[in-house]
């Protein structure tokens, strides 16, 4: 059975993970930490950590962004974004060293009346932190697009977490994007299979 982690802020944690962990949990062992992931840096720190509870993972989805461009002082986002590309360079590092494949989900927009998150910074990190994590082999989940589409239907009354509608799109796509990689995954287990003889020589 294919172990999966599902990582990311509040919008896993209360919003797609406990969904997708359900609908995947009669093919796949899905793992997560109780803990929301907040910050990138927080996630960082998590790795350290959660390392024990993720061995034997195949599939890690994570997602960052909500907390690192929160401006609650007037004075810019809690991580600037050359930071904040610093820090999920290095968490994007150490999955792909630990776990054959990552899928990174762009974070999720906002209602106009939010007052601290901003979707013009939303959609600014998220060309940025795709552009990078692309070009190191992360496939991307583009869960903002989905939620752009009825931002107003998709987002709940507290102008940043999912509604009952966003959650299910979102786990939809979540759960989508994990049988994806499970069969590309076990298509190139067969394909290394047919590769050897009987022996398990390579022919």
């Amino acid at each position: 059975m294919i172990k999966v982690t599902l990582l990311g802020d509040s919008i896993r944690l209360i919003g797609y993970g406990p969904v997708v962990a359900e609908r995947l949990s009669d093919e796949f062992e899905v793992w997560q930490p109780e803990d929301n992931c907040r910050f990138a840096q927080y996630t960082l720190r998590g790795l350290f950590d959660w390392k024990g509870k993720m061995t034997g993972s195949s599939i890690v989805h994570w997602n960052n962004g909500l907390w690192d461009i929160c401006e609650l002082f007037d004075d810019g986002p809690f991580t600037p974004l050359e930071e904040y590309l610093k820090q999920m360079e290095r968490v994007a590092d150490i999955l792909l060293a630990r776990y054959e494949t990552v899928i990174f989900a762009t974070t999720t927009p906002v209602t106009a009346q939010n007052k601290y998150n901003k979707n013009e910074m939303i959609y600014a990190y998220n060309d940025a932190v795709v552009s990078m994590l692309r070009k190191k082999g992360v496939i991307i989940n583009d869960l903002c697009s989905l939620v752009s589409a009825d931002i107003d239907r998709y987002i709940c009354e507290d102008n940043i977490h999912l509604s009952q509608d966003g959650i299910e799109l979102c786990a939809d796509a979540v759960v989508r994007a994990v049988r994806n990689v499970a069969e590309e995954l076990s298509g190139r287990k067969t394909d290394a299979k047919n590769t050897k003889d009987s022996n398990g020589a390579p022919v």
